[in-house]
């Protein structure tokens, strides 16, 4: 019982029956730094990173033309190619970086008619508050995954970054739970070379 307990409280957990897992990722564990923000610099700047952030400007475009909020905002690339864009994250290398641009925003100050979280909602210890603050739309990318092995046995699976895990079906039941309806789902980011990354709007009903 012992065994089963300390995995219970600190090892991965799959419910199958609302397709939706969690990792207790601690938080003294997290490797937000500057060396994690230039990682991703660096990956944004390739031919698939400019293609990643015109797709995810197009799923945007299809539905809404305001101003956005985008939480986590891995190298800052969404926020720097769309207009109307800022940002928020907790990276304090990410901060800076928005903060010199003057493109910083607090995500739980007020209201954000729009919110995009490309894949960072899985970070979010508390994703329910975090997708609270939209007022109508919500794009997302994430992984997306048939089973809690497939879970294991993926390159998502990163005990010191991803908290929350979903199949296709548990998201959007999940984000029905929070008040939005799916709008839009493809598989854009994976047909450009992303393994079993989903892309999503939802709207606020």
């Amino acid at each position: 019982m012992k065994l089963f307990t300390e995995k219970m409280h600190r090892g991965f957990i799959w419910l199958p029956e609302i397709g939706m897992g969690h990792f207790p990722v601690m938080s003294d564990n997290r490797p937000y730094d500057a060396a994690y923000f230039a990682k991703y610099q660096a990956m944004a700047d390739t031919d698939l990173g400019r293609e990643l952030t015109a797709a995810r400007i197009q799923l945007v475009a299809r539905h809404y033309t305001g101003p956005v909020l985008d939480v986590g905002i891995g190298a800052g690339q969404f926020v720097d190619s769309r207009q109307n864009t800022c940002g928020y994250d907790v990276n304090p290398a990410g901060i800076e970086w928005l903060e010199r641009r003057g493109l910083w925003a607090d995500l739980y100050a007020g209201r954000h008619t729009a919110l995009s979280f490309w894949e960072s909602l899985a970070h979010i210890a508390r994703p329910d508050i975090a997708v609270a603050r939209a007022g109508r739309w919500v794009f997302v990318s994430v992984p997306a995954f048939a089973s809690g092995d497939h879970v294991l046995r993926s390159k998502h699976f990163k005990k010191t970054e991803h908290i929350w895990y979903w199949t296709h079906d548990g998201l959007v039941s999940w984000f029905a739970e929070q008040g939005f309806a799916l709008a839009e789902h493809n598989t854009c980011e994976s047909l450009l070379g992303r393994e079993d990354i989903g892309s999503y709007a939802f709207r606020r009903v």
